[in-house]
């Protein structure tokens, strides 16, 4: 079967491999999409990831959709969540699996991702897709998990302005989610048109493009001087999180999602402790697959449209070199 591993930064290459046997508990898969993520991106470029970095020749790819070879649910079409908790833990007995001390997560440190025709992975973490939905929705369920995930952390409420700083497919899914939960003015930024187009498409109503914080004014002025009630930061870029502490109302929260390719955030500290914000940090998402179905399937959130580009397995340096360009918003790999 065909296998892409990174070797190095910059260094992907094909390989022929045995299919994989499957273990107790496994299902044997054959993948039939993959999306290209930022943090691929950052394992890519800078051979890791905040302190995670590259030991071996490493199959990325945590992003994807599959159809079972084997079992009673042979056939069935699936999206796969990327996380294998260890269900024993503290953490995962309080329900936070995020958190698991012993997490394995495709396409990242010592696990193999999604990036080859065939793989194995706990039936555990096979979720079911209507025939509604398609091979590249499933994809998309990934990063609506992550987004959900913070918008959880931010508990909405109907009525609420929210600030979105960084409009890639995450961001554009938080601005989904946002309008879907009551917020009644969304503030969106980005650095590129088009993802500031794209954000208006998805329910902002006020789209600013981001030039190192020269449009916080522009914010504070479209919230009639009041800020807003919680801060998005999806950019990666401390850019965006300090327009998200700068925006921010007092008493106002803060959700920190990016990843910045630097192991380090940083923001003016008394802005943030004059103003008395929460902040969190997001991270990845815990048990949303259930709910992200169900959303896409019902037409509450749309994240086809997202998917602006196709490659197959064999045009992988293609693939990940448009997304290194920020070309359109999510480019799916079909094997």
């Amino acid at each position: 079967m065909k296998v892409i591993r990174l070797h190095a930064s910059g260094d992907m290459r094909l390989h022929d491999e045995p299919v994989p046997t499957p273990g107790e508990g496994e299902a044997l898969l054959r993948v039939t999409a993959i999306g290209v993520c930022g943090s691929d991106l950052h394992w890519f470029k800078e051979s890791g990831i905040g302190d995670a970095r590259l030991t071996h020749p490493l199959v990325l790819g945590h992003e994807f959709a599959a159809v079972i070879q084997d079992g009673e649910r042979k056939g069935q079409r699936v999206a796969v969540d990327p996380a294998i908790p260890c269900e024993v833990c503290e953490f995962c007995k309080e329900g936070n699996p995020n958190f698991c001390t012993a997490l394995r997560f495709a396409g990242h440190s010592d696990t193999d991702g999604a990036l080859r025709e065939v793989m194995t992975w706990p039936r555990r973490c096979l979720h079911t897709l209507p025939d509604s939905m398609s091979d590249d929705d499933g994809v998309m369920l990934e990063p609506l998990g992550v987004a959900l995930h913070a918008i959880d952390l931010a508990h909405l409420r109907p009525g609420l302005t929210v600030g979105v700083y960084g409009c890639g497919p995450i961001g554009l899914l938080v601005v989904q989610l946002a309008r879907a939960s009551g917020a009644t003015r969304i503030i969106a930024t980005d650095k590129l048109p088009h993802r500031v187009e794209a954000a208006r498409s998805c329910g902002a109503a006020v789209t600013f493009q981001s030039q190192g914080g020269t449009e916080t004014p522009e914010i504070w002025a479209a919230t009639d001087q009041r800020g807003v009630d919680v801060a998005f930061e999806v950019a990666g870029e401390n850019d965006a999180v300090e327009t998200a502490i700068e925006t921010a109302k007092p008493g106002g929260k803060v959700i920190l999602v990016g990843i910045p390719s630097v192991d380090r955030t940083e923001f003016t500290a008394s802005t943030a402790r004059r103003k008395g914000l929460t902040i969190k940090l997001s991270r990845r998402m815990k048990l949303t697959y259930p709910r992200a179905i169900r959303l896409v399937e019902r037409g509450i959130v749309d994240v086809r449209s997202l998917v602006t580009a196709q490659y197959p397995l064999d045009q992988f340096k293609e693939a990940f070199s448009a997304a290194d360009r920020r070309e359109g918003h999510k480019i799916v790999i079909h094997p």
